[in-house]
């Protein structure tokens, strides 16, 4: 028990291996640490990250479960740590005072299928934990990352999402996220990827295919942002990653390949679709003009 849980355990859990004085003995000995009313970690040395959770869950009983965020980074969610724990507990359900960084969230909804009952801590599947981490996202823009991310990251897929919302009517952004998600599911799978088609579709331009399939010159499959296909023009987004030597090395050769072949190929950092979109949407409908398109 004490291996599954990273060496924290409740009182109740506790009680059934330990008489009451053997488990007074090792917390007045040091050798235990209560962490909370009534939870401890067999240990004196500092709490890790892999314990903050099962100190959360175990604080809040038995029908706590991890939910949104925390849930989500329990599936493998990568780079959306907010530093709290979020916990998910029926409506109903009054747990007493809660360690320092877990927040609470109450539900009325919550179908068996959205929950993972073997798993260890308890908590919501992944489509589930994506939609609720993007209802408790502090902002609209924070929530299209976390779906997005959720989607580039294959923790969901396909129609995931959406089968969640309609378990959930009133939930919050629930236009938002479902939008999101079907731009995720169809390709755009990075948040400025979403942005750039939003500002798209506002210009009245061509709608694109997303993440389309060419081959470079070595017969190697590589994934495009976006493409206007019947004008040939091809449209990269750089994030950060691309100003690495290396990454921005392999970008300019896959450029000059789709260059040979007669594409025309633009390419906007990320930060200009939020900060320049006139300049960005301009530009590109240039390309488009010059290809031969006519609005």
């Amino acid at each position: 028990m004490l291996f599954h849980q990273e060496q924290v355990l409740s009182l109740d859990q506790a009680r059934r291996h330990l008489s009451p004085k053997a488990i007074r003995h090792r917390v007045t000995s040091g050798r235990w640490r209560q962490v909370h009313r009534a939870v401890y970690v067999t240990h004196n040395g500092p709490l890790t990250p892999t314990q903050l959770p099962w100190i959360a869950v175990l604080s809040a009983g038995p029908a706590a479960m991890l939910g949104g965020l925390s849930a989500a980074l329990a599936w493998g969610l990568r780079r959306h740590d907010d530093g709290f724990v979020h916990l998910l507990i029926p409506a109903g359900h009054r747990p007493r005072a809660m360690p320092p960084g877990v927040r609470v969230h109450r539900t009325t909804i919550l179908a068996d299928e959205d929950v993972l009952h073997v798993g260890q801590p308890r908590r919501t599947m992944p489509a589930r934990s994506i939609v609720d981490a993007a209802q408790w996202a502090a902002d609209d823009h924070e929530a299209c990352a976390i779906i997005a991310a959720g989607f580039q990251q294959r923790l969901v897929g396909g129609d995931d999402v959406q089968r969640v919302l309609d378990r959930l009517p009133r939930a919050r952004r629930r236009s938002l996220i479902r939008r999101t998600a079907v731009d995720a599911a169809g390709g755009a799978h990075s948040l400025p990827e979403l942005e750039f088609l939003a500002l798209v579709r506002r210009a009245g331009l061509p709608e694109p295919t997303r993440q389309a399939v060419r081959r470079d010159a070595a017969g190697r499959r590589r994934y495009l942002d976006a493409l206007f296909e019947e004008w040939g023009v091809l449209v990269e987004i750089d994030g950060g990653q691309h100003l690495h030597p290396a990454a921005a090395w392999a970008d300019m050769r896959r450029q000059n390949d789709l260059w040979q072949r007669g594409d025309r190929v633009l390419r906007f950092p990320a930060w200009a679709i939020r900060q320049a979109p006139t300049q960005v949407i301009t530009q590109l409908r240039t390309a488009l003009t010059a290809a031969g398109w006519h609005p």
